[in-house]
């Protein structure tokens, strides 16, 4: 395969300003996708009240699920895609993204049809008590009806970066973002439809990205085309795309079921009151990991283009200044939190007891950020090179060999103290592994690059 501008910048161009140029779009195009959340919460939590934002808090875990999903195969086929183009094999790329988007399609139906016949126990299970019920089976409802959208949109957006089209793909997501915010001012404010209204600004924006990313693929911008042929599932192909979002699709099960255990230790310690400061506090929890996230984009069609044609001194380089970045960005954020926590969690509510509960937490819950940069990046790094299953592990070890015990141990000794501190412990704790799996990583490079 010819090589063309995109592959050449990938395969020739400084790493530091490649990266760059690949982040900014991507930290636009995460931040948006960010806003339909956060967005949403604070429109709630200022024109509806606490209760209603405390439902939506409870409707996340499920939508942390729905975002796995989307990852699972998302990711799973961007990275694939990054290393076959690097390979030179555009076609096989192509036929990657019709089984990625196959997959996509039918998982939606899936989650879709399941959501409904389990969704009243479900929010039960993660923390909905009967002030805040109405409120989440409302909002949930919709967000339901429309999955085929928020899934399809934001794991078809991957691919996009993954072809070198970050740019595009960044415009995308302003656009769907931008569009959430206009309708959550409309549905919100001016309709007053409640918690409603949050869930149709959603899936009307998510449902214009959708047909906006189906478009680019059939479009003259693509890099690589979206045929219907493609679409015809593959065994192996589908089993490779699985494996490589494997990482990221537990990361986000079990962060839902981590969700779903908070909620029910914040109920019992400090009420509805602290779930909806658990919903502020994932919001901003929410903006520092996408910072990061951002640089994972930037990095995987780097990281995974030159994997696949064998530059390995371009991937050792890219590692290690995408590990620098993202310490920054912890370190920046930390100090944000630590003076401004009051200021931070007056954005989604001026309540009292939600600033009395909410500003400890967040100073608490997010004091190890520094150390969280490195650890996403070096998971990142292990699903970019086709090794998953390192990615796995260590998705595991953090969020059910030491989050979980931590939160079943220390809250019956400290009340909700306990629970905001068995996030910061179990991140030090996981730290200090991934520490040890980077160093093996970099040295597994530098042995490439010698030979």
């Amino acid at each position: 395969m010819e090589m063309n501008n995109h592959s050449r910048d990938l395969s020739e161009k400084k790493i530091s300003s490649l990266l760059w140029s690949y982040f900014l779009p991507a930290f636009v195009g995460v931040m948006a996708n960010a806003l339909y959340n956060i967005v949403g919460r604070i429109f709630i939590g200022q024109f509806v009240g606490t209760e209603a934002l405390s439902g939506l808090t409870v409707v996340f875990p499920v939508m942390i699920i729905i975002m796995g999903f989307g990852m699972l195969f998302g990711i799973g086929s961007a990275i694939l895609i990054s290393i076959e183009l690097g390979r030179g094999n555009r076609e096989k790329a192509e036929f990657i993204l019709g089984n990625g988007l196959f997959l996509m399609i039918i998982s939606s139906l899936f989650l879709t049809i399941a959501g409904f016949f389990v969704k009243e126990k479900l929010l039960h299970s993660f923390g909905a008590t009967e002030s805040t019920i109405q409120y989440a089976n409302e909002y949930l409802n919709i967000i339901l009806a429309g999955t085929v959208f928020g899934l399809t949109g934001f794991a078809l957006n991957t691919s996009i970066r993954a072809e070198g089209n970050a740019r595009i793909s960044m415009n995308s997501m302003l656009l769907s973002a931008g569009l959430n915010v206009v309708f959550d001012a409309i549905f919100i404010i001016l309709l007053k439809m409640g918690v409603k209204g949050a869930g149709l600004a959603a899936v009307i924006s998510q449902m214009i990205l959708t047909f906006y990313v189906l478009y680019h693929f059939r479009s003259k911008n693509s890099v690589i085309k979206l045929y219907i042929k493609n679409l015809i599932p593959d065994f192996k192909t589908s089993i490779l795309i699985i494996s490589s979002g494997m990482a990221p699709f537990i990361m986000q099960i079990a962060n839902s079921f981590v969700q779903a255990l908070f909620n029910a230790q914040l109920i019992k310690h400090g009420g509805d009151i602290a779930v909806a400061a658990m919903g502020v506090i994932n919001s901003v929890a929410t903006l520092i990991i996408m910072s990061i996230v951002a640089l994972n984009m930037a990095s995987q069609p780097i990281i995974g283009y030159n994997f696949g044609a064998g530059k390995f001194g371009r991937v050792k380089e890219a590692l290690t200044i995408t590990v620098k970045y993202s310490t920054v960005i912890g370190i920046v954020a930390f100090i944000i939190i630590q003076i401004f926590p009051y200021q931070i969690i007056s954005i989604f509510n001026n309540s009292k007891d939600l600033l009395n509960t909410g500003t400890p937490g967040l100073r608490i819950f997010l004091a190890m950020v520094p150390f969280t940069g490195f650890q996403i990046v070096t998971s990142n790094y292990f699903q970019a090179i086709g090794q998953p299953h390192i990615a796995t592990v260590m998705t595991i070890m953090r969020q059910v060999v030491f989050l979980i015990p931590l939160m079943i141990i220390l809250p019956p000794l400290l009340g909700i103290t306990g629970v905001w501190l068995s996030a910061p412990i179990s991140d030090f704790i996981n730290a200090i592994v991934v520490f040890f799996l980077l160093q093996r990583g970099l040295r597994s490079l530098n042995t490439k690059i010698t030979v």
